[in-house]
């Protein structure tokens, strides 16, 4: 499982967001594309923040008694990232998200965003590799 590496089931094609958007350019962002969180990048691709469901959702409530949502990206994200690498092992990584970490990962390569890997990635990696093994001794 160690042998196992973040590129092999990373998301590719990530949503990501930048942290002048609009709060509400981004929840729609996230929706449409049924995803539970997202980098926010500069211009360059380097990763600046995450903004989650959670956070959205906490920003959105407090702006429903007013019925105003003037938030960005920028008021609502996260700026301590945990990120990992694409040769990661997959096995440190399900590990780390057996805690209180978070349930979607940057993939950072150079500096750059270049996908994403989410809990559901890790559990489908395990499963392949638990079939692997059984196989072999079966």
């Amino acid at each position: 499982m160690d042998s196992i590496k973040i590129r092999d089931y990373m998301d590719r094609h990530a949503v990501l967001l930048h942290a002048e958007m609009s709060l509400a350019a981004a929840v729609d962002k996230l929706l449409e594309n049924k995803k539970n969180g997202a980098p926010v990048v500069d211009d360059e691709g380097h990763l600046v923040g995450f903004l989650s469901q959670q956070d959205c959702m906490s920003v959105m409530l407090k702006s429903s008694y007013h019925c105003d949502m003037t938030a960005t990206v920028a008021d609502c994200m996260h700026t301590e990232v945990l990120s990992v690498g694409p040769d990661d092992s997959m096995l440190k990584l399900a590990e780390q998200m057996l805690g209180p970490k978070p349930k979607i990962y940057p993939v950072v390569e150079e500096g750059k965003v270049i996908g994403t890997i989410n809990r559901t990635a890790v559990l489908n990696a395990m499963n392949t590799y638990m079939q692997q093994c059984y196989l072999k001794q079966a």
